[in-house]
């Protein structure tokens, strides 16, 4: 079986899951044509039944993976309910996937604020203009709304109080490479007293 460039270096290796997935990351940055810090967000709504949808990964560090919402929104509220949610990144173009699930806490006003404040103004307006996640009677609502928000503020949009981050704290992390026939490699990472535990999966 001929190793390929898919296959180089044993990430399985490392001992720091945060560290790997830096390197990851920065990989797909290198060869994924679009966004390569979305991710698939997994939530639970009030009758148990499972939501998935993309997001966009904001930031990531010992503490956990972070995501910006409307609080209001369909995925804010499930969160805001359960407290739990799952990420999983699929990056094609190197054959690797990472799936990051854990209990979640809400980041800090002064996080928030400041990724607030980085963001485009139209979209620190569309913040304010869209209710997201409930029924929008016409694309002219919406444009009024956005007409609206814009007339109100000057440049400096404030962050609106329904909108924020959320962060989860992983009680596993695990790394997935494609190989030959199928026989992929699977590393899952679990906190431990002493750092991280990992271990090998069956693919």
């Amino acid at each position: 079986m001929s190793e390929t460039p898919l296959t180089r270096g044993n990430f399985a290796e490392m001992s720091d899951p945060i560290a790997l997935f830096a390197q990851w990351l920065e990989d797909a940055t290198k060869s994924e044509p679009n966004d390569p810090t979305a991710t698939a967000l997994a939530t639970v709504d009030a009758d148990g039944q499972p939501n998935v949808r993309m997001v966009l990964l904001k930031g990531f560090d010992a503490r956990g993976f972070v995501f910006y919402t409307n609080f209001e929104s369909a995925k804010g509220q499930e969160v805001l309910a359960t407290m739990k949610a799952a990420m999983c990144f699929h990056w094609k173009s190197q054959r690797r996937q990472v799936r990051v699930r854990g209990p979640v806490e809400e980041v800090s006003a002064a996080e928030a604020d400041a990724y607030f404040a980085s963001r485009p103004r139209g979209s620190r307006i569309g913040a304010w203009a869209s209710q997201q996640s409930r029924p929008l009677e016409s694309r002219a609502v919406l444009e009024n709304a956005v007409a609206e928000v814009d007339a109100r503020y000057g440049e400096d949009v404030p962050r609106p109080p329904h909108w924020s981050g959320f962060r989860i704290k992983p009680t596993a992390i695990e790394f997935w490479q494609d190989g030959a026939f199928r026989l992929h490699d699977r590393i899952v990472f679990t906190p431990a007293a002493s750092g991280w535990e990992k271990e090998r999966l069956y693919p």
